[in-house]
């Protein structure tokens, strides 16, 4: 299934440019094995840094791919389900500031997004191709499902580009 650029909403465009020319199940394997090599070795004082005082520390960074993720499997399960019920949205910040991910292990907060990430990949691969075309809406967006799986990579590969830049 083909997704086009020009058919993301706007704000999820950053994260499907990273992936749109890979194919789904290969961008879910291969952003979360990336993921896997960049935090597995850090110590603890490096997943709790900080470059600013106002940003998330890579533990926190961790949790909010895997809460996101978890929210955006489940999206697309409803739409690939035929639910046309329209999904609200979520505030990542709060999500962060309730999790507390600095008080878990680094290791513990890896391991968790390995499973989430490998259920993520075992619903995708059950979805058929006229299952990954079908639409739902969630916070006033529309998209498919398969641009759902993309914007999973995507968004995993945005965040490890910013914890190569700022953090490591």
């Amino acid at each position: 299934m083909e997704v086009k650029i020009e058919d993301v909403p706007s704000f999820y465009q950053v994260y499907v440019r990273n992936v749109i020319n890979g194919g789904l199940m290969e961008s879910l394997q291969s952003s979360g094995e990336e993921l896997y090599h960049v935090c597995k070795d850090l110590d603890e004082s490096q997943a709790l840094y900080r470059y600013k005082e106002d940003k998330w520390s890579i533990k926190d960074l961790v949790q909010h791919l895997t809460d996101s993720e978890r929210v955006f499997g489940y999206r697309a399960m409803r739409f690939a389900r035929n639910d046309q019920t329209e999904l609200s949205g979520f505030d990542q910040n709060d999500f962060v500031d309730v999790a507390f991910a600095d008080k878990f292990g680094m290791k513990d907060l890896v391991r968790s997004f390995q499973n989430v990430r490998q259920a993520s990949i075992d619903l995708f691969s059950t979805f058929s191709e006229s299952d990954l075309v079908k639409k739902g809406k969630s916070n006033g967006v529309e998209m498919s499902v398969a641009m759902i799986g993309l914007i999973i990579s995507g968004h995993t590969l945005h965040h490890l580009n910013i914890i190569k830049q700022h953090y490591i």
